[in-house]
């Protein structure tokens, strides 16, 4: 279990911005939706899942712990092809599925996102403009360029787009794995998703508006409570957001329709949440704002820290690893209906 601990550093601010317990950040809220929030986001699912995203499975690039993984391109919304990987049992069939989202700065590999759960299959997506399988012409790659690329308008703003990446994603993933083929129907299996950062942000924007995932993991989840995190210096794309705010201060009208707060209030499935009590890249308060306003079953792991690299680190990435399997595996059944 985290305690608030002060960690020394170099940053010209607080990056645990005044609180030294779980409990005030624990009534941080969430803001206030935009009346036509749902409508917005439900007609951007209905475009996604309309999109015949033509998945194409590459051949075998590593096989470890149980699992080989293949290269895998799919179709996106605006007819974008994106890139990424699939995990698969080396052995016996598909049980599981979960679509896994990647951090700012994106994913360059693998890693160790691999399924957790034994017999699981895993999408791992490059959403659009992130790491060399999400490149786009159009579309910066450097995370403080990228995190205002069309915020001018919620319908150009690239972070609605790679919501719909993470979609897109789940329907090349029950494309490809014939067990997952019903995902999302009376009596079929539901999917699992996991997401840090910038993916845990996205997860809880994707989510609510989703019939076929039954459980997610969100760890230090950022875009939480926009209006607060417009007033907490940080590093990194939240505060090449603030700085183009105090430019444009209009822009706070188009973030309110991505406030992954506000989408939580909406978010009914069980959903495990790791949030740190110090991280300069995604303050804290909107972090623990995305959990406070959970909507469905929730529960919480307080980490000591996030994107910063801390003593006992080690001993909370496997305290976390464990409750994930934990959680996920009393939640998801199996594609045969077993527990």
């Amino acid at each position: 279990m985290a305690s608030p601990v002060a960690f020394a550093h170099d940053f010209p601010f607080d990056p645990a911005y005044g609180c030294t317990a779980p409990e005030q950040l624990l009534r941080v809220p969430a803001p206030p939706a935009p009346a036509d929030f749902e409508a917005f986001w439900r007609d951007r699912y209905a475009r996604a899942r309309a999109v015949s995203t033509r998945p194409v499975l590459g051949p075998v690039e590593e096989e470890r712990e149980g699992v080989r993984i293949h290269g895998i391109t799919y179709t996106s919304v605006g007819g974008v092809r994106l890139g990424g990987w699939l995990a698969l049992p080396a052995e016996g069939p598909v049980r599981y599925g979960f679509v896994v989202g990647h951090g700012y700065g994106g994913r360059q590999e693998p890693g160790r996102d691999l399924p957790p759960l034994p017999g699981a299959a895993a999408i791992l997506p490059c959403v659009r403009g992130m790491g060399e399988r999400g490149r786009v012409d159009s579309i910066p790659d450097l995370a403080d360029e990228h995190v205002l690329h069309g915020i001018g308008s919620r319908d150009s703003y690239v972070i609605g787009e790679c919501v719909a990446d993470l979609w897109c994603a789940a329907s090349a993933l029950t494309e490809l794995v014939p067990e997952l083929a019903g995902a999302g129907r009376p009596g079929g299996p539901r999917l699992g998703y996991l997401g840090e950062s910038f993916g845990g942000g996205l997860g809880a924007l994707a989510l609510p508006w989703e019939s076929r995932f039954g459980a997610a993991q969100l760890t230090v989840p950022t875009f939480g409570n926009h209006p607060l995190r417009l007033t907490l210096p940080c590093v990194g794309s939240g505060e090449a957001v603030r700085a183009y705010h105090r430019e444009h201060p209009q822009v706070a009208d188009v973030l309110r329709y991505f406030d992954a707060a506000t989408a939580a209030t909406r978010l009914e499935l069980p959903t495990l949440v790791a949030a740190a009590l110090f991280d300069p890249s995604v303050p804290p308060p909107g972090q623990f704002a995305v959990y406070n306003a959970l909507a469905g079953e929730r529960e919480l792991q307080v980490l000591s820290a996030g994107h910063f690299p801390y003593r006992g680190m080690t001993a909370e990435a496997a305290e976390l690893d464990a409750n994930r399997t934990r959680f996920f595996g009393e939640r998801l059944t199996a594609a045969d209906g077993s527990a």
